[in-house]
């Protein structure tokens, strides 16, 4: 699955317009995981997929500030 960028300053992890595709690996996420980075997901004409079980996981991962499988964090919003 590819991997999409979370674009600084957007407000609505859920809108799939709201992220940039960057290919098959996930982008440099500096530390101090407090803020989301990036997302793994299936591809629809260059837009990620965010299903319920990954908003699902994006929230958690923001909640325990923690990394997870397809949920990138890093520093700044």
């Amino acid at each position: 699955m590819p991997w999409y960028s979370y674009i600084p300053g957007r407000t609505n992890v859920c809108d799939p317009n709201n992220y940039t595709p960057v290919g098959s690996n996930p982008p440099n996420c500096p530390t101090s995981k407090l803020f989301l980075c990036a997302i793994q997901a299936n591809d629809n004409s260059g837009h990620p997929i965010i299903t319920c079980a990954l908003i699902c996981e994006i929230a958690n991962a923001l909640e325990n500030r923690t990394e997870s499988t397809n949920v990138k964090l890093r520093p700044t919003p």
